[in-house]
């Protein structure tokens, strides 16, 4: 199993986005500009992986790339929301 720190999983973000940039043709300039992120905040998470998650939304939406983000932190809605459920369900 190949757990990663947060970081590193920030700079393939960072890396990922870079290359679906490159293949829509896009510059720095015009990424920053359509999606309304600042081009240094554009240019420090490409080279360092580090953007507050607002912008890389922003960025995610321009880039047709947001599918998977709505799935973050996702409870499923068969899982118990407390432990009281999960004993009454054993009880039972």
């Amino acid at each position: 199993m190949n757990i990663k720190i947060p970081a590193e999983i920030q700079e393939e973000i960072a890396g990922r986005v870079k290359k679906l940039r490159k293949k829509q043709q896009l510059t720095q300039a015009e990424l920053a500009q359509k999606s309304g992120v600042s081009l240094a905040s554009l240019k420090r998470f490409e080279q360092k992986g580090k953007i507050a998650f607002g912008s890389l939304l922003k960025i995610a939406y321009v880039l047709n790339a947001l599918e998977g983000f709505e799935e973050l932190f996702r409870t499923p809605k068969d899982l118990p929301k407390s432990l009281d459920e999960i004993i009454k369900k054993k009880q039972k």
